[in-house]
């Protein structure tokens, strides 16, 4: 049983009737709540009197420092199973992690800890390491995004690597890093057993070099499933840095997360070599990244070979037009793999939009969730749109948000998505103008085809 509550000002009387079931539930979720340090003497109380808690999640509240002691002293009986924790956005400190070693000595069923965007800064994250290093604490995934990281976390996050051989997620986004802290980092997984799944690097200030570090620790690590280096000023001759790794036949990524990493269709042609050869990639993002007509032309030419079975693109903001989407309609026709493309933000126009829906128009296309938001699609694209509504049965979800559409696009959108042949579940319409008479239109729409969502 599960107590799973997110954005609620809990009064008094709301709090008195919450306590004992805190005090039964097997997941407690209280996300976003306004709880502050007044409330988490109860709370204590209440997972100290829970035998039966495995995972407690306070995200999103003002405890404090105070607040967290109280809530994790609750923790620290004997009879406490917990294996999921999540503290992300608490206002825990530096001078709150005094704590942490004993805690997690004493918490050996703890498998999970979030710790994201809470400034614990260099010297809270050494008495973190300090716990995480006792033979007590068999820790398995730890997230410390936004947590005022730099250079000097690094090395004792390395020798936690290099001791526990049971860490599998690792997550350190939007730390401040470097290149010498992500060479630590690196050092320590090519030196460590453990079978990491999950390395989440984004915006930490790596740089082209690194990427030679980590194309070590991607043949060092078959485990590894998920990659994201987002944000990270890798250019071009990273990416050729990085595809040696890739490439190798221990590599096993499913998802490689790549925007906004200062990649041209140069780097793609690399990519794309990894694309053609390995099957296991299911998931690649390179938005945010110039790499034009060329670079979407190579990425839709290896889409079609037999080796590529990647299941979600996305090239949301990469300088593409409407002269690349002959390309994407030629590979939508024949691709039998990808699930998801992301092309919003991108000037496709009417003309690319038509190219688009020429392919979905054709049987046995598998295309499930399609994004054209802010494209410079108008009441005449629509026209094109409306009709792959009924020519589509695969199409599940289609984002049209911040185009230049009105009430006759919409309309016509709107006309297709009422007849029974329709299987579209999801329409996404943000930002976008039209009559009162219109609207009135979707949500009766909305009422009598439950099975279609329009989020506007």
């Amino acid at each position: 049983m599960s107590l799973d509550i997110q954005c609620e000002q809990l009064s008094d009387a709301r709090w008195m009737e919450l306590l004992p079931q805190i005090q039964q539930y097997q997941v407690v979720r209280l996300d976003d709540c306004g709880l502050t340090e007044g409330r988490c003497k109860d709370i204590s109380s209440a997972v100290q009197a829970n035998p039966a808690l495995t995972e407690l999640s306070l995200r999103t509240n003002e405890l404090g420092d105070g607040g967290v002691h109280l809530v994790l002293q609750g923790l620290q009986n004997s009879t406490c199973k917990i294996q999921k924790l999540s503290l992300q956005n608490c206002c825990l400190t530096e001078a709150g992690c005094g704590v942490l070693p004993g805690v997690l000595r004493s918490l050996p069923t703890l498998r999970e800890l979030h710790l994201n965007d809470n400034p614990l800064g260099d010297a809270g994250l050494q008495l973190l390491c300090e716990g995480l290093l006792d033979p007590q604490c068999h820790l398995e995934k730890l997230q410390l995004e936004y947590c005022n990281l730099t250079v000097t976390s690094c090395e004792p996050l390395a020798s936690v690597l290099k001791a526990k051989p049971d860490f599998k997620e690792l997550v350190l986004s939007n730390n401040d890093f470097h290149e010498a802290g992500v060479q630590a980092l690196c050092r320590g997984l090519k030196n460590s057993a453990c079978q990491l799944e999950t390395l989440k690097l984004e915006n930490c200030g790596i740089t082209s070099a690194n990427c030679r570090d980590l194309c070590d620790v991607i043949a060092s690590k078959a485990s590894l499933q998920e990659l994201d280096l987002g944000s990270n000023k890798l250019g071009n001759a990273g990416i050729a840095a990085l595809c040696p790794g890739l490439l190798g036949p221990s590599c096993k990524l499913k998802t490689l997360w790549l925007w906004e990493c200062n990649i041209t269709a140069e780097g793609c042609r690399d990519l794309c070599r990894v694309l053609r050869s390995k099957s296991n990639l299911k998931e690649l993002s390179l938005a945010n990244n110039e790499l034009g007509d060329e670079g979407a032309r190579l990425l839709c030419e290896s889409l079609l070979e037999p080796g590529c079975q990647l299941e979600l693109l996305w090239v949301k903001t990469c300088s593409l037009t409407p002269a690349c989407c002959s390309h994407f309609r030629s590979m939508l026709a024949q691709n039998r793999s990808l699930l998801e493309l992301q092309m919003s933000s991108n000037p496709l126009g009417d003309s690319g939009v038509q190219e688009l829906c020429e392919a979905l128009s054709q049987p046995g296309t598998v295309l499930r969730v399609l994004c054209l938001g802010d494209c410079d699609v108008t009441d005449a694209g629509c026209s094109s749109l409306a009709r792959v509504l009924l020519a589509n049965h695969t199409l599940q979800e289609l984002d049209l948000s911040n185009n230049c559409m009105g009430d006759l696009g919409i309309l016509q959108l709107m006309e297709n998505l009422r007849k029974p042949s329709c299987v579209l579940q999801q329409l996404v319409l943000y930002d976008i103008y039209w009559s009162e008479e219109v609207e009135d239109q979707l949500r009766t729409l909305e009422e009598e085809k439950p099975s279609l969502k329009i989020i506007f």
